[in-house]
């Protein structure tokens, strides 16, 4: 597929700089989202584009593609001006923006369609075109279906499409994979692959940080400031020696990553299989990492740094690890050990079956990670364990509620934080939290108490007259995740809740989730970050609506060992796990159709 305009003449790879930004700043009011602002972007390379909540990413993107105009400074793009050349910039430029911008109403050919209209081109005129996208997005078996109705992998595919409908010599992704499955990952790295091998210049923004770890190039922003321009093990050279994995202690690893975070030398840790992996700040000793391996008996030993640990690093470290939530309650206490349990469970909405017979128990205190491609079923899973959504079939239990009967009272016993942001926006922040309060049944100085802390805890002060629509979105997420828990449940179920956060943010919600199983409380959580899914004491695979591997992370990593991969990370495990059970599909369907 040509990827630039036919009067272009095609370019060679790292040809010359496609972006160059020029001491940009931007402000909205008193913010300053951008400050001074330099950078260089080459044809013929994928650069990425990272930083926490609020750095000025999106920003950024916005002003390259001629959505904003900066209040100072300058961008040209293929040698136009942003903002005297902005027809040329959206010709020669493709966008996707952060949230899905596709009409969810229209097919995929009518998406296709009208946007090629909105680029100035004549759709009945450039069928090669439309052929040449859906060939290389594989979405030509998908034309007629609903945008509204495809998988986040293909939405996303379709938002490609879309953007590179004008064959732009610029494309702009701002956090192409969010909510997207690691399958799905590796299609759009593919297609982006194959884009700038023939010359595109690609800006990719990200929050997955093995993802940047594949660009050529990183810009790392931090509050609007450019903190590092470069190839991203040039980052990761600057903290050898500093990276190591405490071993031997997989019973106790949310214990002992908790003590780690909490020593002043350590700056950064997670957990990883069944050891801790913790990063030295700068021109710490390791005295005492060391003392703390004696105590527990653990084995530590030197490890090879990830570009993760230097952009945790070069922002200043991680939270602490003890959580201020958890400390704030009383260790759980049921009747049974067994907090959440389901027996072929099934759910179809009229001919299409969305979870088949799906059968799991989880024990109290236990993190339990429900994983699988978009569309597997995860979520209705979920609906129905929280009495969202009744089953067909099968029967679920909540701390020893049976749902088809007892679904007020085992509502009160759970925690629920849903996929997308499902807060009000007509109220502010605070009145979120007071209405959450009231519906949880929590009145007078309790109430009162349970908001104050969950304001402190989340560090709300500042936004509590603001809409939740107008927060950053890593204080959506906080927001979210104090009103699931006002009520002090039992159980916390969180779909795909760090969804679109940055790391730093991440770590803080697994600080306090760490925390909360420490004290008993149950856990089921959806993930697409796979690093996520080693936190998990236990990990469902759900593909096609059944359930097809429940195990530890350590087993199914070990289970998908092969000749290309002898030390499988969880995505390599997620990876196999899928292309098997989809060998084992076409077998059986082979077998049917020779009987």
């Amino acid at each position: 597929m040509s990827t630039h305009p036919d009067t272009d003449g095609g370019h060679t790879r790292d040809e010359g700089v496609a972006v160059v930004i020029d001491s940009v700043t931007k402000h909205f009011g008193d913010v300053e989202a951008l400050r001074g602002f330099n950078a260089d972007i080459h044809y013929g390379r994928l650069t990425g584009l990272v930083g926490p909540d609020g750095a000025g990413k999106t920003t950024l993107m916005r002003i390259m593609t001629g959505l904003l105009v900066p209040n100072g400074g300058s961008v040209t793009l293929a040698g136009f001006d942003v903002v005297e050349d902005n027809d040329a910039i959206h010709i020669a430029s493709g966008y996707m923006p952060q949230r899905f911008g596709l009409y969810e109403d229209l097919s995929v050919m009518e998406n296709m369609r009208l946007y090629a209209r909105l680029r100035g081109m004549d759709a009945d005129q450039h069928s090669d075109i439309f052929k040449s996208l859906l060939e290389f997005t594989r979405l030509g078996p998908f034309t007629k279906r609903l945008a509204g109705k495809l998988s986040g992998g293909m939405k996303q595919k379709l938002g490609l499409a879309c953007a590179l409908m004008a064959k732009p010599r610029v494309l702009l992704l701002d956090e192409p994979s969010v909510g997207v499955d690691p399958v799905s990952r590796q299609d759009l790295w593919r297609m982006v692959q194959a884009l700038t091998d023939d010359g595109m210049a690609v800006v990719w923004s990200t929050a997955y940080l093995d993802e940047a770890e594949r660009c050529e190039s990183v810009l790392l922003l931090n509050e609007g400031k450019l903190e590092f321009d470069g190839p991203p093990q040039e980052l990761t050279d600057r903290i050898k020696q500093r990276s190591f994995r405490l071993t031997g202690v997989s019973d106790e690893r949310r214990d002992l990553l908790s003590r780690a975070l909490d020593l002043g030398s350590v700056g950064d840790g997670v957990i990883q299989g069944d050891a801790v992996r913790v990063v030295l700040r700068d021109g710490a000793g390791r005295e005492e990492i060391d003392a703390l391996a004696d105590e527990v008996g653990a084995q530590l030993e030197p490890v090879q740094p990830r570009f993760e640990d230097a952009f945790i690093d070069l922002l200043g470290g991680g939270p602490g690890g003890t959580s201020a939530l958890a400390e704030r309650i009383d260790s759980v206490k049921l009747d049974s050990e067994i907090a959440v349990s389901c027996k072929e469970l099934t759910k179809r909405f009229g001919d299409f079956t969305a979870t088949d017979s799906v059968s799991f128990e989880v024990g109290r205190g236990e993190i339990f990670g429900l994983l699988g491609p978009n569309g597997a079923g995860k979520s209705t899973t979920f609906k129905m364990l929280c009495g969202l959504l009744k089953p067909t079939d099968g029967e679920a239990h909540v701390v020893g509620h049976d749902l088809r009967r007892a679904t007020g009272a085992a509502k009160s016993q759970l925690g629920y934080m849903a996929q997308k942001f499902s807060l009000y926006g007509l109220l502010t922040v605070r009145q979120n939290l007071e209405f959450s309060a009231g519906v949880y049944g929590l009145e007078g100085g309790t109430k009162r108490q349970r908001i104050e802390e969950m304001i402190e805890t989340f560090d709300l002060k500042q936004y509590l007259s603001t809409s939740p629509d107008s927060l950053p979105l890593g204080y959506k997420q906080r927001l979210a995740l104090a009103c699931s828990l006002m009520h002090r449940p039992p159980v916390l179920f969180l779909d795909e809740p760090t969804s679109g956060v940055d790391p730093i943010t991440r770590r803080e919600f697994w600080t306090h989730i760490n925390g909360l199983a420490r004290k008993g409380v149950t856990v089921m959580v959806t993930t697409h970050f796979m690093d996520e899914a080693e936190y998990c004491d236990r990990v469902a695979m759900m593909y096609r609506a059944k359930l097809i591997a429940l195990d530890t992370p350590d087993a199914l990593k070990r289970d998908s060992r092969s000749d290309k991969h002898p030390d499988p990370t969880m995505e390599d495990a997620f990876i196999h796990l899928i292309e098997s059970a989809e060998l084992d599909d076409a077998a059986s369907a082979d077998a049917q159709a020779a009987a």
